[in-house]
């Protein structure tokens, strides 16, 4: 069984002890406090211990609702810290690159991406015109960002000046176009006016990628389903199926969508058998970087793949929404080994 750097585990400690925002710490207890009936000074030292001893982040302790379960329950949740170190130890320093710059991630899979996009350069503002007036609308990207940030949504019908357009693009550092996704209909049916991801956590063993854990994100009707942007998200189980309704990182609970009044927990991602295919395959394009939350959009004919995370993060069930106590650790633990 692999074990996990205590060196990288040690590091991971201190550097979040250096950041410790305790007034946080005490407005997240109060929130714990105010839903579980517990009182406020027994939660923050129960948060400190579970960071300290479990290596469970303080967000982790919220979301996935630590103050109503038991030690056992909570075992089974993975979390922030521990996912770091599977980052730390399965990703190749050498190729994270790959996956931290938009632009080099679609040149590298490009193959997958199954839509049109480009690269704003010094002197190509023509060129930027004729692929916006082709598609109407048009999405840019700022080549290093995350959760959402450096994401633009454009109408070529709004823009006047393509010379000047061009030059805001460069300014701004959004060098990077790419066409809207046309996503499946079972997907528009919850969101219309977004394209709503499916975050995909898995694990490529050098002869097969496995699947550890499925999140189905929803948004708002902006550019992205971000939380950042009022998105929200709801586990899925192994066939795709959604295990409840959906919920963010601010205590928001969403039954049903909030535009589009669909029930959450009756959505199912459609081309599952082709999903997980798709999965293995572009695991193997970096096989150096192991451990990836690929984001992807089912289309009508199928998954696209809009990018990999190479430090992904995690997603989980929240046991106060979805009536489930246990989390994706053991599967997690099963595939890698730890």
């Amino acid at each position: 069984m692999s074990r996990l750097s205590l060196a990288t585990r040690i590091s991971y400690v201190i550097e979040r002890a250096r950041r410790i925002d305790v007034g946080a710490v005490f407005e997240r207890a109060r929130e714990a406090s105010k839903q579980h009936g517990k009182a406020v000074p027994r939660i923050v030292v129960d948060m400190l211990w579970s960071a300290g001893r479990h290596n469970v982040g303080f967000q982790d302790y919220i979301d996935y609702d630590f103050a109503m379960l038991n030690r056992a329950e909570r075992a089974t949740f993975m979390t922030h810290p521990v996912s770091n170190e599977l980052s730390q130890k399965y990703d190749h320093p050498d190729y994270r690159w790959i996956f931290q710059d938009k632009v080099e991630f679609d040149k590298q899979f490009s193959q997958y991406l199954h839509r049109d996009w480009m690269i704003v350069e010094e002197g190509n503002s023509d060129a930027v015109r004729e692929f916006a007036q082709r598609l109407g609308t048009i999405v840019t990207k700022e080549p290093v960002g995350q959760a959402g940030t450096g994401v633009h949504r454009y109408y070529a019908a709004d823009v006047e000046d393509w010379d000047e357009f061009h030059r805001g693009l460069l300014s701004r550092g959004e060098l990077l176009i790419e066409e809207v996704i046309r996503q499946h209909e079972d997907l528009a049916a919850v969101c219309p006016g977004t394209v709503n991801t499916t975050r995909i956590t898995a694990f490529f063993d050098g002869e097969k990628a496995h699947i550890l854990a499925m999140a189905q994100k929803f948004g708002r009707g902006e550019v992205s389903d971000q939380m950042t942007f009022g998105g929200f998200y709801t586990m899925l189980d192994e066939n795709g199926h959604a295990v409840s309704a959906g919920y963010d990182s601010h205590g928001h609970v969403h039954e049903v969508h909030p535009d589009s009044g669909f029930r959450i927990a009756d959505f199912q991602l459609p081309h599952m058998d082709k999903v997980r295919e798709f999965i293995d395959e572009v695991a193997r394009v970096v096989p150096q970087i192991q451990y990836v939350g690929w984001d992807i959009v089912v289309s009508p004919d199928g998954p696209v793949l809009v990018e990999g995370n190479w430090g992904c993060g995690v997603y989980e069930n929240k046991p106060s929404v979805s009536g489930i106590r246990t989390g994706h650790k053991p599967r997690y633990q099963q595939v890698i080994g730890f």
